[in-house]
């Protein structure tokens, strides 16, 4: 688990960790509490291209964990998306704008060079 070996903060609560409301189930693929920031981290992983929806299904996760899952003296959840690819403009269109509390992040499907680890490394 990377946000566990970063040593800032994070706690693993679980994956796949479902909640219901209204007789519907829904599913969270990650969920960690930060301890240095008193949050929630919501993490959902797609294969592909992320898309309008996957950015509105994860601002009612956020949501739902804001008002039914913290506590008043925590901070607001954060989600975060990792995907193969997104387009910059649908994200900056589909999120509020003043948002900071939902983030989409490309990952590669390719390692870095041994250069790249090693400058990864030193840091």
């Amino acid at each position: 688990m990377f946000l566990l070996e970063l040593e800032k903060g994070f706690t693993f609560v679980g994956r796949q960790v479902r909640f219901t409301f209204d007789e519907r189930h829904f599913r969270v693929d990650l969920v960690f509490y930060n301890r240095l920031l008193k949050c929630f981290v919501l993490i959902d992983l797609k294969i592909g291209e992320v898309t309008h929806q996957d950015l509105g299904q994860m601002q009612m996760y956020v949501n739902y964990y804001d008002r039914c899952v913290k506590l008043p003296d925590e901070n607001e959840t954060i989600g975060i998306i990792i995907c193969k690819d997104k387009n910059d403009t649908l994200v900056k269109l589909t999120l509020p704008k003043d948002n900071n509390q939902i983030f989409a992040s490309r990952y590669t499907t390719i390692l870095p060079s041994l250069e790249e680890f090693k400058k990864i490394v030193e840091e």
